[in-house]
């Protein structure tokens, strides 16, 4: 038996609403019946309907004008056109207005049922698919940016004013802050929020590679382009394409993309042809830009088109009272994501969390969170879930000496971790993935903290 639905029959003719009703009904489907194009609209938006069965020929108001009201009134619904043999182009015109299909009379059962059931399965999809972007909005919408330090407070103001603009906007920050976060934030709170974001990876191309990736190419542009190739501003048109790392972009295609930025056109590699595209364009870096236009690495007239408004979101030991937040929103994330039923954490565990720099930011504390997540054995995360590095006795007697005699905290902080990192990458004889194994962090967390402390790996014991 097909799963239960409310099918919406709009015919004039008792014969159809007995025979439809009678097929339908014993299939398990609920039936609701209209005699006109006038008494069905009546209906609407107070009833809600999982598949229309709309008769074309009827008195006074046909189906076509009845399937473009049902559409201006709800654009997802999904309407099965019932057509007499000869009116098959009549049916056809419907679909082009919104119709997902069409039954000609005499129809035989399963041909009815089939149609329905397919209708009823893009109904679905079309449901899944609004629920998940509106999980999506809700999950990356300005509101939900975590934090309720003042330097949060001060860029959720900012999202919320530049959100809306056409204006060009550049995130700065240090790695692992949430700059592409805030970047989808401002995306879906515009008015382009059903339309794409697109995200470059700016750093991890090579140059050739990236300008083909952004600007697409012609057949026969370089070996290897056997055919026409469409890039990310094409994929991105009507939307927002977000350059995460943009200071890393080389000087020649940091000139096309000036060009995309002021007349809002390109051409593809090798091509002729000038392509027009409207696309926000949204950056970020976690270098001082302006050191670099001084070092002649990043275009100045560029910086001045990327640097429109210019939000800082700032490091999380700078907004340490954060981390409650964070580590709740995190534990959530995760256990449901593990199906673990955590409460919490331990306060001593805070204590922990709140001591420590966090030179990789709120990634790194999501990472950490994240395995102690996994790991827990019972509904609290304590002090045994978090990585050896953080409950060291060198490093506890570190803090302590650090409050006793006035000392600076974060340089004491930075010192234990520059040794335990050195000793970890000693042991591994300079292996990362080994090391941060042996830490208990991902690799990617141990290579921002070697960036920060300034580690130098060549200088290392071979």
């Amino acid at each position: 038996m097909s799963s239960a639905g409310i099918i919406h029959i709009i015919d004039d003719e008792p014969v159809i609403h007995d025979v439809l009703a009678q097929i339908l009904t014993a299939e398990g489907y609920e039936v609701e019946i209209s005699a006109s194009g006038e008494e069905a609209l009546e209906k609407f938006p107070s009833h809600s309907f999982d598949v229309i069965l709309l008769d074309l020929l009827m008195p006074g108001m046909d189906g076509i004008e009845v399937l473009r009201r049902i559409k201006k009134i709800d654009p997802l619904a999904a309407v099965i056109i019932i057509t007499a043999y000869g009116s098959v182009e009549s049916a056809i015109a419907a679909m082009k207005i919104g119709a997902l299909d069409y039954v000609q009379k005499p129809f035989k059962h399963e041909t009815l049922l089939m149609a329905v059931e397919k209708a009823l399965e893009r109904k679905r999809l079309q449901d899944e698919n609004a629920r998940l972007r509106d999980e999506l909005r809700k999950r990356f919408s300005f509101a939900s940016i975590i934090g309720k330090s003042p330097a949060m407070k001060a860029v959720f103001e900012l999202v919320k004013a530049a959100a809306p603009t056409r204006s060009t906007i550049l995130l700065q920050g240090e790695s692992g802050t949430g700059k592409e976060l805030v970047a989808k934030a401002i995306h879906l709170s515009s008015n382009r929020a059903e339309a794409p974001f697109v995200t470059v990876n700016s750093g991890a191309l090579a140059p050739d590679l990236l300008e083909s990736h952004l600007f697409g190419h012609v057949k026969g542009a370089f070996t290897g382009a056997v055919a026409l190739k469409k890039g990310l501003f094409e994929a991105a048109d009507k939307g927002t394409i977000f350059f995460d790392e943009v200071s890393s972009i080389n000087l020649e295609t940091q000139a096309k993309l000036l060009r995309v930025l002021q007349e809002k056109e390109f051409m593809r590699l090798g091509g002729t042809q000038t392509i027009k595209v409207d696309v926000r364009i949204l950056a970020a870096t976690n270098s001082d830009i302006e050191e670099l236009i001084a070092a002649k690495t990043f275009r100045k007239d560029l910086f001045y088109r990327l640097n429109v408004i210019k939000i800082e979101i700032p490091p999380l030991r700078q907004r340490k009272e954060d981390i409650p937040l964070l580590v709740r929103h995190f534990v959530e994330v995760y256990g449901r994501e593990n199906r673990k039923d955590i409460e919490g954490v331990s306060e001593d565990v805070l204590e922990i969390l709140d001591a420590y720099d966090w030179p990789g930011n709120v990634r790194e504390l999501e990472n950490l969170i994240e395995r102690a997540v996994v790991l827990a054995r019972s509904r609290v995360i304590t002090r045994n879930g978090l990585p050896p590095f953080l409950l060291s006795g060198e490093a506890a007697e570190s803090v302590r000496a650090a409050a006793e005699e006035s000392l600076d905290l974060r340089e004491r902080t930075l010192a234990f971790q520059r040794k335990i990192i050195l000793a970890a990458l000693k042991k591994t004889k300079g292996v990362q993935n080994k090391a941060a194994k042996l830490l208990g962090v991902k690799p990617t967390t141990l290579n921002e903290m070697i960036k920060r402390l300034g580690i130098d790996l060549d200088a290392l014991p071979g």
